[in-house]
């Protein structure tokens, strides 16, 4: 069983969980490298880091994350309590930590000397959301499972291509002519919280990809927004926060799944999985969307209707991937377009609804709201919680390029001591 969140403020924790959702990678840059120098390593920019000490600085959140939801913890397993009640991440009081850092170690060697350097072993492999491995089988009580085909055993050169199931969504929400016509939306409605209860959120967006997402707290508005060309977020009584490259893809992505005419773009080959998968009640097409240094993204078309159903992309970080999942439904026709009232943007911590009442296209939005703005200088603290992660960068050996990862994943976790 996971242990249950702590936070004591159910919508301070909604507002945590949803602004690491909305960017689907979705997150802050900590450590962004502005081109004054190299990024500083961990072990440069934080107390105590005996293992990750190599990892660039920006990337120790993430590689947490990986650790919280593979283990289905929070940042206190490991990490010890101060008297403030705050954690002190630099401390080695817990057993827990020396047992991850050993763990680490485990893994690293194990790829390192069976697998030439891959990484085939991550923490999930092993706990798969749970404290302790589970060394005894599991007794069978639903039936055999489908064998998932192992993520290096297709070659995507062999695979047809998906240019025609492309094709067929954009025909079926409209036609590149309808699409042509729309270069803006307002769009309405709730976000519908884990734990229940909504906050009323209103989406601005302008073709071909910039999206600002505001939802409305009794603490005030917290802002998710990418233009085009950068992101960032912003947390009620915080300064804003920069998202990092991978961020800015995902922002991208989700943004671009709302004017899809410029999607095929961001990707260099779209292939076909050879077989479809089941969504609901419904057969999808799989489209696995190939990018140059980036794990797959994978499209879900209805086979029937031809709509976009689900969006799943990756985030790497130093331990595995981190996977987000966002599934579409109530599709409605706004001036001959069809688009989304709903969806769900899910990760391995929870995930989160989002359910239109209005949607307006083609009203003037003032380009405020798109102007990115002044950042906290790069020693302020971190807004709190669960932020999705930042960049990917380089480090160690990666999977063949093309393959899609296991499912690995995030939940809170903060820097310091690993």
């Amino acid at each position: 069983m996971k242990k249950e969140h702590t936070l004591a403020n159910p919508i301070f924790a909604a507002l945590i969980f949803i602004a690491a959702a909305l960017i689907a990678i979705y997150g802050y840059a900590q450590t962004q490298n502005t081109g004054q120098g190299p990024s500083p390593t961990a072990a440069e920019k934080y107390k105590n880091i005996q293992v990750l000490k190599n990892i660039p600085a920006d990337q120790l959140i993430p590689a947490m994350q990986f650790v919280a939801a593979s283990l289905g913890v929070e940042c206190d397993f490991c990490h010890v309590a101060g008297p403030d009640k705050r954690l002190e991440f630099d401390k080695d009081d817990k057993k827990e930590k020396k047992t991850a850092r050993e763990m680490m170690q485990m893994m690293f060697t194990i790829n390192a000397q069976n697998f030439k350097g891959q990484r085939e072993v991550t923490c999930n492999t092993c706990h798969r959301g749970s404290p302790n491995p589970q060394a005894v089988p599991a007794v069978l009580a639903e039936g055999p499972q489908p064998i998932e085909e192992h993520e290096h055993a297709a070659d995507p050169a062999s695979l047809p291509s998906g240019e025609p199931v492309m094709a067929k969504f954009l025909q079926a929400i409209g036609g590149n002519v309808a699409l042509g016509k729309v270069t803006t939306r307002v769009e309405s409605g709730k976000a519908l919280m884990p734990e229940g209860g909504s906050m009323p959120i209103t989406i601005y967006t302008k073709t071909p990809d910039q999206r600002v997402s505001v939802m409305h707290t009794p603490k005030g508005d917290s802002v998710t927004a990418y233009n085009g060309e950068a992101g960032w977020l912003l947390f009620p009584g915080r300064p804003p926060r920069a998202m990092s490259a991978a961020d800015e893809l995902a922002a991208r992505l989700d943004a671009e799944a709302f004017y899809p005419a410029a999607l095929p773009q961001q990707f260099t080959a779209l292939k076909l999985q050879p077989h479809p998968e089941k969504i609901g009640d419904n057969e999808a097409d799989v489209v696995l969307g190939e990018a140059k240094e980036q794990a797959p993204v994978k499209l879900y078309f209805d086979k029937n209707s031809g709509l976009l159903v689900r969006m799943v992309h990756y985030t790497d970080t130093p331990l595995g991937f981190l996977p987000t999942q966002v599934d579409y439904s109530d599709y409605r026709d706004v001036g001959g377009v069809k688009t989304p009232y709903r969806w769900t943007l899910g990760r391995p911590s929870g995930s989160f609804t989002i359910q239109l009442d209005k949607v307006e296209q083609n009203l003037a939005i003032d380009e405020s709201k798109f102007a990115e703005p002044a950042f906290a200088p790069a020693g302020t603290p971190p807004s709190p919680g669960g932020a999705a992660p930042p960049a990917a960068a380089p480090r160690g050996p990666k999977p063949p390029q093309g393959a899609v990862p296991p499912s690995g994943a995030g939940s809170t976790a903060s820097p310091g001591g690993m």
